[in-house]
């Protein structure tokens, strides 16, 4: 299958039908790219019969990640929150230790902080790539921080991050990146995952290339490499035939055919990311001068790989009931952690982040996948036209 000209056969609920268009078209708000190649590679892996939770396909995954991204390790795990957890072990970071993290993102990124006992800081973000503001991440610094954690959002680069990283430098303490939505992102030619001691990339299924569930930690550091395999695997030695557990560790392996899957998805993903900057470029194209959304300007320094495609828009949640009626799937990413009910009523958070609690009040994430049509597109311009008007 040629991934520019062919996808994977549509739902029946994609009707183009003369006459059933204005009304009946369905866009989900993803769509998981997959070819012939992707199944070669599953089928092959499990055709061996053997080996199938720990196969060679684990380490060659992980060499073309590293590879990829101009990295010295990378080590899989079964999702990206298993991987942050696993970093924070790795790195000693306990309780009464505290980690800045943005309350603007999945909450994964704050609950890794509490499943070693640490505390996460909401920190408030930026409003050009919604990343951690680096005067907020400055006021809040104590001598309790272990680390400063920012996520990279929806396929950029947090704007600051090369200031961020400086300032963890300059305190002494961690820089890691949340860069779960972002592989293959850069600013000003550098790779997301590639600023601080170590990274986070997750391979869930509405990434831009995907394992279903999955995730990666990458980091040029031998001895944090050497943790990670130890902490996802109950603390075995992998390269000791005679399972020697040498510390307390987890069952956080990714099985050897999901590996397989993410070699043959990530051997294209530079295709599929040129594919989705095409398409945002295009959304960008035919929802401008509706002056009722706002359409995030990226600088040209930030290399966006659009995993998400958003608009900031006026009476947003009717605009999504709308969009809803008219077989349009949308989402709000995010909600704020820190208002969760967890959070706010179990944990006791009671702060207040005013450009987070704003941008979450105005932003919606669109459909925007390799397969979604330029009709599909159209219609989803159409609509958000009408219901303004």
């Amino acid at each position: 299958m040629s991934l520019l000209t062919e996808s994977p056969p549509k739902s029946k609920d994609h009707c183009n039908k003369p006459g059933l268009f204005q009304n009946s078209m369905e866009i989900p708000l993803f769509k998981i790219y997959w070819d012939e190649d992707d199944i070669k590679a599953v089928t092959d892996a499990l055709k061996r019969g053997e080996d199938w939770a720990c196969g060679p396909n684990i380490e060659e995954f992980e060499k073309l990640i590293a590879q990829y991204l101009g990295v010295r390790y990378a080590v899989v795990f079964n999702s990206g929150g298993s991987a942050l957890h696993a970093l924070l072990i790795a790195y000693g970071i306990k309780g009464g230790d505290e980690i800045i993290v943005p309350s603007f993102s999945f909450i994964a990124t704050a609950n890794a902080a509490l499943y070693v006992g640490a505390k996460p800081i909401f920190a408030d973000i930026e409003e050009v790539s919604y990343g951690l503001d680096f005067e907020d991440v400055r006021k809040k610094i104590t001598d309790k921080t272990k680390a400063i954690m920012p996520m990279h959002y929806g396929g950029a680069v947090c704007l600051k991050i090369r200031e961020l990283a400086s300032l963890a430098k300059e305190k002494g303490i961690l820089l890691i990146e949340d860069a779960a939505e972002s592989f293959g992102a850069g600013l000003n030619g550098q790779k997301a995952g590639t600023f601080g001691e170590a990274a986070m990339f997750s391979f869930c299924q509405t990434k831009v290339f995907t394992t279903g569930e999955g995730g990666c930690i990458v980091t040029n550091s031998e001895d944090i490499y050497e943790k990670l395999k130890l902490i996802r695997s109950y603390g075995r030695d992998e390269s000791d035939k005679n399972y020697n557990y040498v510390s307390l560790g987890y069952n956080f392996r990714m099985s050897d055919a999901l590996a397989a899957l993410g070699i043959s998805q990530l051997k294209k993903v530079d295709k599929l990311i040129n594919i989705r900057r095409k398409k945002a470029e295009y959304l960008t194209k035919i929802l401008s001068g509706i002056k009722q959304i706002t359409i995030p300007e990226f600088p040209k320094e930030i290399f966006h790989v659009y995993q998400e495609y958003h608009i900031r828009a006026e009476s947003r949640d009717a605009l999504r009931e709308y969009l809803k009626e008219k077989g349009i799937n949308t989402r709000i990413s995010f909600p704020p952690i820190h208002l969760t009910d967890y959070y706010k009523n179990t944990l006791g958070y009671n702060i207040s982040l005013p450009v987070t609690e704003k941008i979450v009040s105005q932003t919606l994430t669109l459909p925007l996948y390799p397969d979604l049509s330029q009709q599909e597109m159209d219609y989803i311009a159409r609509q958000i036209k009408t219901f303004y008007q």
